[in-house]
């Protein structure tokens, strides 16, 4: 279901009617008003039935990112053990690498991101959920040598071009929303530096923009050998996940 402007005004309202309390009422309402999103009012939100403290720091989980840990979960189920090796690359608020962690917690978990500010958000959230992950300040997979089993990354993709809704746009942190190469960088800086990080059966899982799906196909063709590479729909029907195994 879309919803109008005035309709998400209204919802937003409710919202944060229903989780703020009295005495910060007046000045979260004024802040919505003024365009910020009501999670960084709130100061958190709800991602796959756990609470992450969100703020300008990191980017706002999405429903479609819940959706590929759901889907995530699925792949790793059906191909592997519970005692896994995972990355997360360009953790953000730490909501995938966490999760993942929860779900599996025999997994060893690893979050990366650039940003030393989210890795101080994503390692807040994992001292509040109480899961062990090791969280390292770097540029996706350059220079990491140790391999895994799972790489899963909803990196920056949105072309710098592209319009996007102005409260994303003028709260949420632009490295983690915009990549070059009309998006499609940073799917390529991994899937071309990948291989040695992978071990002899793998998952990579990428969450991706609606039109990339195709282009990042030819990407892993381009890089990997003796794979299959699957596009799935999001709940709307729209391509926004990329499967990666070896055959």
């Amino acid at each position: 279901m879309k919803y109008t402007e005035e309709e998400l005004k209204e919802y937003n309202k409710e919202y944060l009617k229903k989780y703020i309390d009295e005495e910060n009422l007046k000045d979260g309402l004024k802040r919505l008003e003024n365009g910020e999103p009501v999670q960084y009012i709130i100061g958190n939100v709800d991602f796959y039935g756990f609470i992450f403290d969100v703020d300008r720091r990191v980017l706002i989980p999405r429903f479609e990112t819940e959706e590929l840990v759901e889907k995530t979960i699925n792949y790793i189920k059906g191909h592997f053990e519970e005692d896994i090796s995972i990355i997360d690359l360009g953790t953000g608020s730490g909501c995938i690498a966490i999760t993942l962690k929860k779900l599996f917690p025999n997994s060893k978990v690893t979050a990366v991101d650039i940003s030393s500010e989210a890795l101080e958000a994503a390692s807040h959230n994992a001292s509040k959920q109480e899961v062990e992950v090791t969280f390292k300040k770097n540029n996706m997979l350059h220079g990491i040598i140790d391999k895994f089993d799972v790489i899963i990354s909803n990196p920056p993709y949105i072309d710098y071009d592209e319009e996007i809704m102005e409260v994303v746009k003028n709260n949420e942190p632009h490295v983690a929303l915009y990549a070059d190469n009309h998006g499609l960088y940073f799917y390529e800086d991994i899937l071309k530096s990948c291989s040695n990080n992978l071990k002899n059966k793998f998952l990579i899982a990428f969450e991706i923009g609606q039109t990339q799906g195709e282009k990042i196909r030819l990407l892993a063709y381009q890089y990997l050998k003796n794979i299959e590479v699957k596009i799935e729909k999001d709940m709307k029907g729209l391509d926004r996940f990329v499967f990666i195994t070896n055959k």
